[in-house]
Formats: structure tokens, C-alpha cells, sequence
């Protein structure tokens, strides 16, 4: 049996009261994805799409990688704003899910009720 012995901290999604753990080297999303739990649009994953945007009202994180500026502009992030995909807690953190996920291929589908 594996036993994870990572360090850990807290995230709460403020829109659905929901908290989950966070390993210090995993990003908000993936601890979110791995314990099976929902509050944090999910999209690509890897910081391309802009669906898992959040803003960080308490606690700290530090990056992954670089954030795209088509999605957080210079000033959101110096603000708090940020991907969830992009960035692992260092301390407790609570969030606000600022993101909209929009399923993009059900424009153009015709309507079967109108068939």
C-alpha cells in the first residue's frame, strides 16, 4: 500500500463551500480532479483554455508554469487572479471560481425537438 506522505494544504471553493487537500507540488485542479471533487470548471488541464480561472482571496501559491496572458493579464495576477491548472497552494487558500465553462460545440447542432 502507498501511503502519501506529501505535504498538504487546505483549498475551499467559496461558491459551493466545498475543501479539499492540495499536495504542495500538485496544482489546485489536479487535487481538485484526483479527489473526484467539483467546484473548479474543468478544460484542457495545462493552462490553455482559461476555464479553471480563480481568484485567490486568502492563502498563498506558488506557479507551475506560465500563466497565458490571453487568459490573466499582468494586472488580474497581481490582483490574485489566476489558473487553477497553473499553480499548487502553499498555504491554506480560499478561492473564488471566476472562470465560465462554455461547452463549445453545441452551437451549430440543430435541435432534435424541432426535427
Amino acid at each position: 500500500m502507498f501511503f502519501d506522505t506529501r505535504p498538504k494544504v487546505s483549498v475551499h471553493v467559496a461558491q459551493t463551500g466545498e475543501t479539499f487537500v492540495c499536495a504542495s507540488d500538485e496544482s489546485l485542479l489536479q487535487a481538485m480532479l484526483r479527489l473526484g471533487r467539483k467546484g473548479i470548471p474543468v478544460g484542457c488541464v495545462n493552462g490553455g483554455c482559461g476555464v479553471c480561472k480563480v481568484h485567490i482571496v486568502e492563502g498563498q501559491c506558488r506557479s507551475l508554469g506560465p500563466i497565458s496572458r490571453a487568459h490573466i493579464t499582468a494586472e488580474e495576477e497581481s490582483a490574485g487572479y489566476t489558473l487553477a491548472c497553473r499553480v499548487a497552494a502553499v498555504t491554506p487558500v480560499r478561492l473564488e471560481v471566476t472562470g465560465k465553462f462554455e461547452k463549445p460545440f453545441r452551437k451549430g447542432f440543430a435541435n432534435p425537438a424541432n426535427t
